[in-house]
C-alpha cells in the first residue's frame, strides 16, 4: 500500500477528511506535523498539504507556512517525481512556495489573493465564503497526476471554503499556462458552463480557475475541497494510480521572466487624509512574521499599522467625524488613530492591494449603508514596521523583501514611506 503524508502546520484542519479521502482509495495516510524530523519526508510515496489556516493566515495565507524548512524537502520530493496535491491553505502554500507554477528555482510567480464577489457592478461580499461549487476539467486526464479517472469536459461538485482564493496570474504567463495545459480545472455552472461572474465564479479568480498544476504535472495546487466529499475521490484515487504507474510526468518546461517589482517611494495624496491605526492589545500577526524572520536568521524586530487613505469633497471635517463614528474603519475597542514615527535603523513600507476589495467594500458600506455623501476615494492598506538590530542595514531589508513575506508583488504594490 502506498504511503501518503499528510502535511500539517499550525492552524491546519481538514486532516481528518483527507485522511477519510484517502482510505476510500486504498491509500495509507499517515499525519505529518511541521515540526518532526524533515528528513523522515522521503519516506513517502506522496504528499497532501491540508487545508486551514497555517500559522492563522498570519501576513498573508500560506506565505509563513511556504518558508518553513520542511517546505524545501517538499521541494526535493516533487523534483523526485512524486506527486504534491496542496489543497485550499496547502494551495496557498504552493504557490508562496513557487511550486506552482513551477518557474526556475522555485520563484514566486502567480498569487493567491482576497476574494472579489461581485455581481452587477456591486460588492457583495469580501473575505471568507462557503458554498459548493462545480470544478470543470480543463485538461487531457493524464496532463496531471490528479485527474486520470476523469475525462475533459468532466465536472465535479465539491465544497469551497476561504478568504483568499482568487488567482492572480499575469496575462502572458497565463497564456503560457493555458498553452502548457497546466490550467486544470476551472469554475463552471450546473450546466458546465464557464461563466466570469459570481456566483459561477464564487472569488473572482482569473480564468475561473480552481486548480493549478506544474509543468510536470505532479504538483497540484487546488482550492476547493475534494477530500469532504466522496464526489471528490477522484481526485486521489488519480493520485494513486499515478503512483502505481511509476510517477510518469510530463517533459513540459515553463519559462517566464517576471517583470522585475520595483519598492517605489511613497508620496502622499496631497488631496487625502491619512488614517494609521494603531492596536492596543498585542498584534500577534507581527509576531509570527518576526518569530518567521528569526528563524530564517534575521534579528529584527517589526510592528504593523492598518492605513487608510481617505479623499474627500466639500467639507472633509465634517465628512471625517461621520466616518469615525461608523467604526468601520477601525475597532475604538482595541484600535486607535495614531501616526507613522521615525526611528532609527528603522524602514516602513506600506502594502495595498492592486484591487483594493476591502477598500471597495467599506466605501460602498459608507456611501450606501451610512449614506455618507462627499467621500471620492477610499484605500486600504498595511504599514510595516521593520527595525533591523544586526547587520547591513539595507541588505537586510532587501533580503527580507525578497522573501515575500510582506507582499506579493503579483497582487500587491509596496512603497517605502521613510
Amino acid at each position: 500500500m502506498h504511503n501518503i503524508a499528510i502535511i500539517q502546520f499550525p492552524g491546519s484542519n481538514t486532516e481528518r477528511e483527507t485522511l477519510m479521502a484517502c482510505r476510500r482509495v486504498g491509500l495509507n495516510p499517515v499525519e505529518f506535523l511541521w515540526n518532526e524530523p524533515a528528513e523522515n519526508l522521503s519516506n513517502f510515496d506522496g504528499y497532501v498539504i491540508v487545508g486551514g489556516f497555517a500559522y492563522e493566515d498570519r501576513s498573508r495565507a500560506g506565505v509563513i507556512a511556504a518558508l518553513d524548512p520542511i517546505m524545501k524537502h517538499i521541494k526535493v520530493e516533487a523534483d523526485l517525481d512524486k506527486p504534491v496535491l496542496g489543497i485550499c491553505n496547502g494551495a496557498q502554500i504552493l504557490v508562496e512556495s513557487g511550486l506552482v507554477p513551477g518557474l526556475e528555482n522555485h520563484r514566486v510567480g502567480i498569487a493567491l489573493t482576497d476574494n472579489k464577489r461581485v455581481k452587477a457592478s456591486h460588492v457583495v461580499g469580501v473575505g471568507y465564503y462557503n458554498t459548493w461549487a462545480n470544478l470543470q476539467l480543463h485538461t487531457p486526464p493524464d496532463r496531471c497526476a490528479f485527474t486520470r479517472h476523469l475525462q475533459t469536459g468532466d465536472w465535479i461538485n465539491v465544497p469551497l471554503a476561504h478568504g483568499e482564493g482568487r488567482f492572480i496570474i499575469p496575462d502572458a504567463l497565463l497564456e503560457k499556462m493555458i498553452a502548457n495545459k497546466q490550467t486544470v480545472f476551472q469554475y463552471c455552472d450546473d450546466n458546465g458552463n464557464v461563466v466570469d461572474e459570481f456566483p459561477t465564479n464564487p472569488n473572482g479568480s482569473m480564468y475561473n480557475l480552481a486548480a493549478v498544476c506544474n509543468p510536470a504535472g505532479n504538483v497540484m495546487a487546488m482550492m476547493p475541497h475534494p477530500e469532504r466529499t466522496e464526489k471528490g475521490d477522484a481526485i486521489f484515487s488519480s493520485m494513486k494510480e499515478f503512483i502505481e504507474n511509476g510517477n510518469p510526468v510530463t517533459d513540459h518546461t515553463l519559462s517566464f521572466d517576471r517583470p522585475h517589482y520595483e519598492v517605489a517611494n511613497y508620496e502622499a495624496n496631497g488631496n487625502a487624509t491619512e488614517w494609521v491605526i494603531d492596536m492596543i492589545i498585542t498584534d500577534n500577526e507581527a509576531s509570527s512574521v518576526k518569530n518567521a524572520l528569526d528563524h530564517l536568521g534575521y534579528d529584527i524586530s517589526i510592528s504593523r499599522q492598518t492605513h487608510w487613505e481617505i479623499e474627500t469633497r466639500g467639507d472633509g471635517e465634517s465628512i471625517l467625524q461621520k466616518i469615525d463614528k461608523t467604526g468601520e474603519l477601525y475597532n475604538s475597542n482595541k484600535e486607535f488613530i495614531s501616526e507613522t514615527t521615525a526611528k532609527d535603523n528603522t524602514a516602513s513600507f506600506l502594502v495595498r492591494q492592486k484591487e483594493d476589495m476591502i477598500g471597495r467594500a467599506k466605501l460602498e458600506s459608507l456611501t450606501e449603508r451610512f449614506e455618507i455623501d462627499g467621500i471620492a476615494e477610499l484605500n486600504r492598506g498595511v504599514i510595516w514596521n521593520v527595525t533591523v538590530n544586526g547587520g547591513n542595514f539595507e541588505t537586510v531589508l532587501n533580503e527580507i523583501l525578497d522573501t515575500h513575506i510582506l507582499f506579493n508583488p503579483l497582487s500587491h504594490e509596496c512603497y517605502r514611506i521613510n
